[in-house]
C-alpha cells in the first residue's frame, strides 16, 4: 500500500465521551476532519474513510464527539493553496440533565 502523500496535522484526542466539544482553531482554510481510529488508519493509507468535518472556511470550527471512543482530528491542504497554522482544545460541555422522579 502507498502511505498518503497529503502532509496533515494530526491531533491524537485519545478517549473521549460523547457530547465534548472540540474546538479547532485556523490560520487559513483548510480540511478538518474528526474520525474514531479505525478511519484515521485508513486515512494514512489514503483509502476510503468516514469522518465529521469538511472544509472550514471560518475559525474556529466546533465539532462534537458524536459517542464514546478514541478519536483523531486531521487539519490538511488538500485542494487548498499554501499550509494553515491549527491549534485545537477541548471544550467541556454541561452533561445532559436527567430526569427525576417525583415521590
Amino acid at each position: 500500500m502507498m502511505a498518503l502523500a497529503i502532509q496533515f496535522t494530526h491531533y491524537d484526542l485519545k478517549l473521549l465521551r460523547a457530547g465534548i466539544t472540540v474546538e479547532i482553531t485556523l490560520a487559513a482554510v483548510a480540511n478538518v476532519r474528526l474520525m474514531t481510529a479505525k478511519n484515521f488508519a485508513l486515512y494514512k493509507e489514503a483509502m476510503k474513510h468516514q469522518f465529521i468535518g469538511g472544509v472550514a472556511r471560518k475559525s474556529p470550527i466546533r465539532l462534537t464527539i458524536p459517542q464514546a471512543g478514541h478519536w483523531h482530528v486531521v487539519v490538511d491542504m488538500e485542494g487548498h493553496h499554501g499550509q494553515s497554522e491549527s491549534s485545537i482544545r477541548i471544550v467541556e460541555t454541561a452533561p445532559a440533565p436527567r430526569f427525576q422522579s417525583a415521590s
